[in-house]
């Protein structure tokens, strides 16, 4: 949250009124702050202003190990479709697919437009995340080139490494951000004890109810119920306003996956 009026209000009221006057004036100016937070918070995305740059993501993720796969067109087609997209937004996404996978393509630019489009809307963070891993891991386990994208995504978005290790644990992914070694969100990768990239793995027995919770299994019980309120309130579907059908599947998915998860460790601890 910024600031400015908090700070810009208790600076005029220092000099009006000495000690009381900035006091005065940084309550005064901490009510502006927080009223345009919220706004800013509860703001809903334009709606469709999101597909350029996300289609554009998705080309840049595919190519990004140095070729577009079929796996990998066809999950950004079937995407078109369960978007609903018309045929103006369909030729919008294709031709912004194809500006993504470009040689030496910069997606910076492309990442900012999404973190403006989510703004403060964490709920409009996730569906957006989920989109992409589904890119990510379209040929199994995936290339570092492909974790740096998705980890420059995450980082722009405030998604930490912990919610991020969540989403993929959702997919049926077991994945360390820190595989017992160094990185960064410049790199983005994950580093084993040798020194090599450690990509996440596909797990036979299913989602890890812990990872998906985003917990670790020495957590005591008001730390599960926590994690899993907050989880159950950032992934409800109802939240998404206008956003596409797809999307609001996606929310739903993810939602019984954090049910599920829940249900499994009480389960399990015997609650």
């Amino acid at each position: 949250m910024s600031y400015t009026y908090t700070l810009w209000f208790a600076f005029f009221g220092l000099l009006i009124g000495h000690l009381p006057g900035a006091v005065t004036g940084a309550v005064i100016g901490f009510v502006f702050d927080n009223l345009r937070y919220s706004q800013r918070k509860n703001a809903t995305p334009e709606a469709g202003g999101f597909i350029g740059p996300l289609f554009t993501l998705l080309g840049a993720v595919a190519k990004s190990d140095g070729r577009v796969s079929e796996q990998e067109i066809a999950i950004a087609e079937r995407l078109m479709t369960r978007m609903g997209l018309d045929a103006e937004q369909r030729r919008q996404a294709v031709t912004s697919f194809n500006v993504g996978k470009q040689p030496e393509f910069d997606v910076t630019p492309t990442i900012a437009a999404l973190r403006n489009w989510v703004g403060l809307r964490r709920d409009h963070a996730f569906p957006v995340l989920d989109v992409v891993i589904e890119t990510v891991l379209a040929e199994g386990n995936p290339p570092p080139e492909k974790m740096a994208i998705l980890h420059q995504l995450a980082f722009a978005l405030r998604i930490s490494d912990m919610e991020l290790m969540a989403l993929m644990a959702m997919k049926g992914y077991a994945w360390n951000a820190g595989a017992g070694g160094s990185r960064g969100y410049g790199g983005g990768q994950a580093y084993g004890n040798a020194g090599g990239y450690v990509p996440p793995q596909r797990t036979a027995q299913g989602p890890d109810p812990y990872a998906v919770l985003g917990i670790d299994r020495n957590a005591d019980d008001r730390a599960v119920k926590r994690a899993y309120r907050k989880l159950i309130s950032e992934h409800h579907p109802d939240r998404l306003g206008d956003l596409p059908e797809d999307m609001r599947k996606r929310a739903e998915a993810r939602a019984s996956e954090i049910n599920a998860a829940y249900d499994r460790i009480k389960e399990m601890r015997g609650l």
